[in-house]
């Protein structure tokens, strides 16, 4: 198929080398003219807009940081809405506002197209192996001819609900337990080192109990050794917090793990490590301990 893809970032790059390794003719477009150059000379078109995107393309994808990212890549003069024609389909995999989901896809549904929410989970970790995992809101066939794109892209795939909207909710979910669980993984081993345990090796047995979490492992093993690079952002750890508590404050809903959550990466935003690893939130708690926890000589087992 023709495919556009818009916002080839971290996760975005990756996704659509998946694409293009599957057959598919790609049409790329990016706020850094910098395209990534395997794609390029794989054979995939550089396009200068959004709306060259979209009149190339038989379905369009969407990878974007936030919410106002998605508006203006859909909705601004040159963007891809302005080159939409009926039938085409538009796949928005950008993390965002559900009830802003809503109103996106009704402006594109006005112009005859299909819309899917498409969200994933995994990092740049699960984008490079293909082993995403995907959560879809929208109307059942529109999923249906989208399948086998996001099976070169993701290890599970769910629609969530045929309402659009709902793969937007479920991302909301999914965010929640992860900041709070590298929080409580954080919180713990700063407990561990201050009352002069090793948290090395406190991780090591909670790993074999009920404590046992990918997060402990993966998250774990990072904060250990003080490796931040960034497989998931801060800032957009931070602000997927923020799009759940906005949506609880519209519903009525508390959330108070989440909300505390949100302050201390909101707080590691602050100091300026926005752009590392969402687990460097051990740091804010390491100074408040007046502790460390980081062994980088040490390689967690």
């Amino acid at each position: 198929m023709k495919l556009g893809f818009v916002g080839l970032g971290i996760m975005g790059a990756p996704m659509a080398g998946h694409l293009q390794k599957g057959g598919h003719e790609l049409y790329l477009h990016d706020l850094n003219p910098d395209l990534p150059p395997d794609l390029l000379q794989g054979g995939a078109t550089r396009c200068e807009s959004g709306r060259a995107v979209a009149e190339a393309s038989d379905i369009i994808i969407l990878m974007v940081p936030d919410t106002p990212d998605v508006e203006a890549a859909l909705f601004a003069a040159s963007g891809v809405a302005a080159g939409m024609r009926a039938g085409q389909l538009l796949i928005d995999m950008s993390s965002i506002s559900p009830t802003a989901t809503t109103a996106f896809a009704a402006r594109i549904n006005e112009l005859g197209c299909d819309y899917l929410d498409a969200p994933v989970s995994g990092g740049s970790v699960g984008a490079v192996n293909a082993a995403l995992t995907i959560m879809v809101g929208g109307p059942r066939a529109a999923f249906d001819r989208a399948l086998p794109l996001f099976e070169l892209m993701g290890g599970t795939v769910t629609l969530i609900g045929t309402r659009n909207g709902d793969g937007q909710v479920c991302k909301a979910a999914n965010q929640i337990i992860v900041g709070v669980t590298v929080q409580a993984v954080a919180e713990a081993l700063v407990l561990a080192a201050k009352a002069g345990a090793d948290p090395a090796m406190v991780r090591q047995a909670l790993m074999g109990g009920a404590a046992s979490s990918m997060i402990l492992e993966n998250h774990g093993a990072r904060m250990l050794a003080g490796n931040f690079e960034p497989g998931f952002r801060a800032e957009l750890q931070q602000k997927d917090l923020n799009v759940a508590l906005s949506a609880a404050r519209d519903l009525g809903v508390v959330l108070p793990l989440a909300a505390t959550a949100e302050g201390l990466y909101n707080a590691l935003n602050a100091r300026g490590q926005a752009k590392a690893d969402h687990s460097a939130v051990v740091t804010i708690l390491e100074e408040l301990a007046a502790c460390r926890i980081s062994s980088p000589d040490k390689e967690p087992s």
